[in-house]
């Protein structure tokens, strides 16, 4: 007769020592410790990385002219920062400050008027089906693909027939689209504006443009904030589209106002101290929006991809 299974496994055989586990969760936990070091450690160099352009320029601005070539460009050298930022402001009695101001008014409508249209043709997009709705959408995302600088001669010959060149309006209105942001908008409403929600305040008797101001404005601020900003930095940072429209010196952004200095910086070499003070200058509106916004700029990255 044959010994039954329960005394054959406790007489022949053995369990297997739990070696494989063990040395797997080892190993599993060295790849976590590698992890957690290294992932700082590559962050860190990546923002060095990107902020060591910042700290030149921090440290250029605090030179005079002679300085400026004559030391190491990463060690400070009689600073004198507070001086050379009041000689940008007074220079050509005051000129940086109208080429601020330009820059302020270009970005800041621009980008309010971009990010609300993209996100009403985003809302569109997402929830009021019709014929050739994809197709619409398609031309839209080609619309993401084409360079500003493609575009920058036909919006030229466009606006001068016009009569819109060398105006506020040859600058501000080709700000106002926003391939990118449609794109946003649709996605984004398309996973935070539910559709039950809209039925509701239809049955309230609430009309579409109430809904899209009283509700769907509300619901779609973390993408409105992302488009908003990706906006404001794209026109404050464009120098082509102005430099195509632009003729009077009084309608200049900062970006094309620096150009211009440093392109007669030959023969007034102050103007090179100039120019690097005023690009000082011309970050901090734009650490400013990105620091202040910036929760809201992370929500609106990632809503679509946790919503669905």
């Amino acid at each position: 007769m044959s010994a039954p299974p329960s005394l054959r496994s406790r007489a022949g055989v053995r369990s297997l020592p739990p070696t494989a586990p063990s040395v797997s969760a080892r190993s599993l936990r060295r790849r976590k410790t590698a992890a957690r070091v290294l992932t700082p450690a590559v962050l860190a160099v990546v923002a060095l990385y990107f902020l060591f352009p910042l700290y030149w320029l921090l440290i250029a601005s605090t030179k005079d002219t002679g300085d400026l070539f004559g030391s190491s460009g990463l060690l400070l050298q009689n600073p004198q920062l507070l001086e050379n930022l009041g000689r940008v402001l007074a220079r050509d009695d005051g000129i940086y400050l109208c080429w601020a101001l330009n820059s302020l008014l270009y970005s800041g409508l621009g980008a309010l008027g971009a990010t609300l249209t993209a996100i009403a043709a985003g809302y569109c997009l997402a929830k009021f089906p019709f014929r050739g709705r994809e197709t619409v959408f398609n031309i839209v995302l080609a619309g993401v693909m084409i360079p500003g600088t493609a575009l920058a001669l036909p919006l030229f010959l466009f606006m001068s027939q016009l009569g819109l060149v060398n105006t506020l309006w040859s600058v501000l209105l080709p700000s106002l689209v926003s391939p990118f942001g449609v794109y946003l908008g649709r996605i984004y409403a398309t996973a935070a504006v539910p559709d039950t929600l809209l039925e509701a305040a239809r049955l309230d008797g609430a009309g579409e443009i109430r809904i899209f101001t009283g509700l769907v404005l509300r619901l779609m601020m973390p993408a409105a904030v992302t488009v908003f900003l990706f906006q404001f930095v794209g026109i404050w940072n464009n120098f082509f589209l102005p430099l195509v429209m632009l003729s009077d010196q009084n309608l200049y952004p900062i970006t094309l106002g620096l150009v211009s200095w440093q392109s007669v910086a030959d023969r007034h070499p102050e103007l090179y101290q100039l120019t690097v003070g005023g690009s000082l200058l011309s970050v901090v509106p734009i650490m400013i929006a990105i620091i202040s916004l910036q929760r809201f700029w992370r929500a609106g990255l990632t809503e679509g991809s946790v919503k669905g």
